[in-house]
């Protein structure tokens, strides 16, 4: 098994390990001898976690953890779909995801078919990605068990480093890739580059954009951390994209290092965003803090950056997200909350 393997294997094991899962029903949170109040506290906070198989066409099956409110709810639930970066997986965002559900959401996290610590021979199908998240918001609102108390006209998505760019491209993004040409010229070494030299993109019409990428009008918030290709965006590449935008950039990233990714997309979207620079913190700290484990299989993604709080940055975090969220997904008007932005030092204290 290569490095590159064994990493992302450890990324999975360790975190069922972290998070207690077993691969089928309930996460009850409480017990039997808590006292009344104590135990509907635990009833309305408790989440339940299914991991399914969605169809996708004639292509393999999408692998699914859904995470959802174990209290019955009169009303209808938001939907919040999850699009993990590159090599990751549907638990690699799976603290965030479970907060959001004790929150009040239904929660779908994919693992991207050819994009996952299993599988990399598809990591640059762009369209592919976007194509799955579409797939994913089908089987939610068509054949999953629950689909009865989604609501179809309140759907969110996040998305970190790739799982960025799939998000915004699937809200109406139009990334122009051959943009692609220019910026591996002069910046070779950096991570989107070496992977784009590994994995060629697929090809699309000649003489035109390389790549014609489907979008789903049903998005109507987003999440965006660290977006990668923000450059593909730059100009008028989300003019379609009027959705309310939560935009995050961690001030010392080193993977996708600035001013190539997050202000091209900053700049380009037609609305502004509710945006925070995370100071300190390097690109794998949009991921959740890892168990003594994980440390152990992953200690690129594992690494503490100097002088920054994971723990305390993701308490914050989840917080600003479940905010935003509740804020443009309400029931009543899913566009009526104002926007507030800020900027977040989590790692030293709350959110201004």
């Amino acid at each position: 098994m290569s490095t590159r393997s064994r990493l992302f294997a450890g990324l999975t094991l360790a975190a069922l390990v972290t998070a207690g899962l077993v691969p089928a029903a309930a996460l009850v949170l409480g017990s039997a001898q808590a006292a009344p109040q104590a135990a509907r506290t635990a009833a309305r906070d408790a989440v339940v976690f299914t991991r399914v198989q969605a169809p996708d066409g004639d292509q393999p099956d999408i692998e699914v953890g859904i995470w959802s409110p174990a209290e019955a709810s009169p009303r209808l639930r938001p939907l919040i779909v999850i699009s993990h970066g590159t090599g990751g997986d549907f638990r690699s965002h799976m603290a965030t995801a479970q907060a959001l559900a004790r929150a009040g959401f239904v929660v779908a996290a994919l693992t991207h078919t050819g994009d996952n610590w299993r599988d990399q021979s598809r990591s640059t199908d762009l369209a592919g990605r976007t194509r799955q998240v579409s797939a994913l918001i089908d089987f939610m609102l068509t054949r999953w068990d629950g689909r009865a108390g989604i609501d179809p006209r309140r759907i969110g998505a996040f998305g970190y480093s790739a799982g960025g760019f799939t998000v915004l491209a699937a809200a109406g993004g139009r990334p122009d890739l051959t943009r692609m040409i220019d910026h591996c010229r002069t910046h070779p070494d950096n991570f989107d580059c070496r992977l784009v030299s590994q994995h060629a993109v697929p090809a699309g019409p000649a003489g035109g954009n390389p790549l014609a990428i489907p979008t789903d009008p049903r998005i109507r918030a987003l999440v965006v951390a660290a977006p990668a290709l923000g450059f593909t965006f730059a100009g008028r590449g989300l003019a379609a994209v009027t959705q309310p935008v939560q935009l995050w950039q961690a001030g010392s990233d080193q993977i996708l290092p600035a001013p190539e990714y997050v202000e091209p997309v900053r700049a380009a979207l037609p609305n502004p965003p509710e945006f925070f620079r995370v100071e300190g913190a390097g690109h794998f700290d949009f991921m959740p803090p890892c168990s003594t484990e994980l440390k152990l299989f992953a200690p690129a993604i594992c690494a503490p950056t100097p002088g920054f709080d994971r723990a305390a940055f993701h308490e914050t975090f989840d917080r600003e997200v479940i905010r935003f969220f509740k804020a443009h997904l309400a029931a009543s008007s899913p566009d009526a909350a104002p926007v507030r932005a800020g900027g977040v030092n989590p790692g030293r204290g709350p959110a201004s």
